[in-house]
């Protein structure tokens, strides 16, 4: 059998970059401790519920504002971890607030 030459010079052929190349046992960037972890979602808990709070008081400026965001918007329960009760009564607390201008609708654009 005669050895045929290719058409292409030496070193042209597609070459595996040593990034893409899989890590040998022992080298950077191995997981010595077995199979990755899988992500788990703490579960966000009541504020109010965990504190035994009834209500939510628009007096108490401090933690109202807790529940807004730096624009004056109203925080989500997906953020904040309230249930949906509290999170109703953290609504009309924050809608009182800007209505007595404890605080703003939202902040003037620079």
């Amino acid at each position: 059998m005669s050895e045929e030459k290719s058409a292409r010079p030496e070193g042209t052929g597609h070459k595996v970059p040593a990034a893409a190349a899989p890590a040998a046992a022992g080298e950077r960037g191995a997981r010595p401790f077995g199979p990755k972890k899988r992500f788990e979602a703490r579960r966000k808990v009541c504020k109010f519920c965990a504190e035994h709070i009834d209500r939510l008081d628009y007096k108490n400026i401090q933690l109202v504002k807790t529940f807004t965001m730096e624009s004056g918007k109203i925080l989500s329960r997906r953020i904040t971890g309230t249930c949906a009760k509290h999170q109703r009564q953290v609504t009309q607390a924050v809608k009182r607030d800007r209505n007595l201008a404890f605080l703003p609708y939202s902040l003037p654009k620079k």
